[in-house]
């Protein structure tokens, strides 16, 4: 029986991981990768006020009204530091806010998220995603820029994305850190407080990314 051995405490950062079952693709389509991320936004709060689904009906201005309102009013599970969705796995970096908030989050996600897949492929049943997600505590500062690089630049280390293109994706919360993104998901002061600017995070973010691929594809060379 596998057991988790990462004990949350509040007020700490946990980069958080998990992948399809059997590595299967779990986000096949911009409209599943949408739904995904506005699954995440949602469920990063305790307890709001509307289901998800009505919120999804709703026309744009009053759903960005009920975000504001969740932002400002209620408590939250998590803060949210970084994420970033591949086409088979996802990553987060996470806060968190109250007692069991990692936990409640990453489960409703992923349960809210593998109830909408199911349905759009009608013929699938059961879970999506691997069992138990890993996660790794960051223990300070210079982990933790570290984790926020290594998770943006997966695209475009698995190819997913071009690198000149990297800024341009998304469904991460690489755009939201550059001020590219109407997106309001993400704590980045976290991280981008310990860069002098957005200009010089968003280069050391790129400069890592040719490095990256070489590194990947020696390890698959060594693995084969």
């Amino acid at each position: 029986m596998n057991v988790r051995k990462t004990i949350f405490a509040n007020g700490e950062l946990y980069h958080i991981f998990n992948r399809g079952i059997e590595k299967h693709p779990v986000f096949t389509s911009k409209k599943e990768y949408e739904r995904a991320v506005l699954t995440l936004d949602y469920y990063r709060f305790k307890n709001p006020s509307l289901r998800l689904s009505k919120t999804l009906i709703l026309n744009l201005e009053n759903r960005e009204k009920f975000y504001t309102e969740l932002r400002n009013l209620s408590d939250k599970l998590v803060e949210i530091v970084v994420y970033c969705l591949m086409p088979n796995h996802f990553h987060f970096v996470l806060k968190q806010r109250l007692d069991n908030g990692i936990s409640r989050f990453v489960s409703n996600f992923a349960n809210s998220y593998t109830r909408y897949f199911n349905t759009r492929h009608d013929k699938r049943t059961g879970a999506l995603f691997q069992g138990i997600f890993k996660a790794v505590h960051i223990e300070d500062d210079d982990q933790l820029v570290h984790v926020a690089r290594y998770i943006h630049i997966n695209p475009a280390v698995s190819y997913v994305i071009e690198k000149d293109n990297l800024e341009k994706y998304e469904w991460s919360s690489y755009p939201e850190f550059l001020g590219l993104s109407k997106k309001e998901i993400c704590d980045k002061d976290l991280v981008l407080k310990l860069f002098s600017s957005r200009k010089s995070f968003r280069k050391f973010v790129a400069d890592q990314v040719d490095y990256a691929r070489r590194l990947d594809k020696i390890k698959h060379l060594i693995l084969e």
